[in-house]
């Protein structure tokens, strides 16, 4: 009960706010969207930017987390991807979207925020090379399988052309490839620079999260409810069931497996529903399962913090 009130409920208070203020007219949709542009194309590029220009590469990146963690993803991908097709009757197209869901965990904006209030600053570095390959991984596969689906197997070059377009495109990974850059050349960032850094990234998170939750109040609960529990289920249940089977089977570090478990525990972050936007299909199911999943994540990370101690 300790960790639903001092480490989760601070943070879906924060999305409650930007909902309610949505909802009650005290912020208009164009204020939200300000927010949002603020939040996701300046202040979080920056935060990654700094996050990994100044991480220890050497210490932190832990193949063995990765690898469990984007196992547990893939799972999740597939799980949705055949289930949708096969359990469901969707179209192959619907399938793939439906399956990034299961494979887009909120990484960011809750995986972030709730492993600070859990367990502090310094337990980051593990979520920061888990965020630094996530947009890149989910949005390569999803992408990937899209275009195959959309050209029956053809088009080998407009798929690849499609997901490098969509790669060098993204800010987030931008942010992510200066990082690197920076990390790995030795690069000094002049100390003028970091504080600027610092001062407007100390309000990304909490930006995003009203932004979230102002964003969320678009997303009516319609379309098929069965699929869309099917799928929160996938999220919130099998992605950090998997992630934790394959995290103690190769030993992870306690920090390492509490990252990693807890970004995988996570609702889909509002890049499912981009995703499906992006090619017109289940739009409806995407919108839904972020919006459920958001609200169920308040219970459903209670117990898995309580399960990791």
């Amino acid at each position: 009960m300790q960790a639903l009130l001092d480490v989760i409920l601070p943070v879906f208070l924060v999305i409650g706010l930007g909902y309610l203020a949505v909802w009650q007219g005290w912020i208009n949709d164009a204020g939200i969207d300000g927010l949002m542009t603020f939040a996701q194309n300046f202040a979080i590029p920056l935060l990654l930017f700094h996050a990994i220009a100044t991480l220890d590469l050497g210490q932190n990146f832990d193949v063995a987390m990765l690898f469990s963690f984007y196992f547990g993803a893939t799972a999740g991908f597939v799980a949705g991807l055949f289930g949708a097709r096969y359990i469901f009757g969707r179209p192959w197209e619907d399938s793939v979207a439906i399956g990034f869901i299961g494979l887009f965990s909120n990484s960011l904006l809750l995986g972030l925020a709730i492993t600070e209030r859990a367990y502090g600053a310094d337990a980051l570095a593990a979520n920061y090379m888990i965020i630094a390959l996530h947009a890149p991984f989910c949005y390569g596969l999803g992408i990937t399988v899209m275009e195959v689906v959309r050209n029956h197997g053809h088009g080998s070059v407009k798929t690849v052309k499609a997901v490098l377009r969509a790669m060098f495109r993204n800010v987030l990974v931008i942010g992510i490839m200066f990082g690197f850059a920076v990390n790995l050349t030795g690069t000094p960032i002049p100390g003028f620079v970091s504080d600027a850094l610092e001062l407007i990234t100390r309000a990304a998170l909490p930006a995003a999260l009203f932004g979230m939750g102002g964003v969320l109040y678009r997303y009516r609960p319609e379309g098929d409810m069965r699929i869309i529990l099917y799928i929160s289920a996938v999220s919130l249940i099998l992605h950090p069931l998997i992630v934790w089977l394959m995290g103690s089977a190769l030993n992870l570090s306690q920090g390492a497996f509490r990252s990693a478990v807890i970004t995988s525990a996570m609702a889909p972050g509002i890049n499912a529903y981009i995703f499906a936007n992006m090619y017109g299909v289940a739009r409806r199911v995407a919108a839904s399962a972020v919006l459920l999943s958001t609200a169920a994540t308040i219970f459903t990370a209670w117990i898995w913090l309580g399960l990791l101690g």
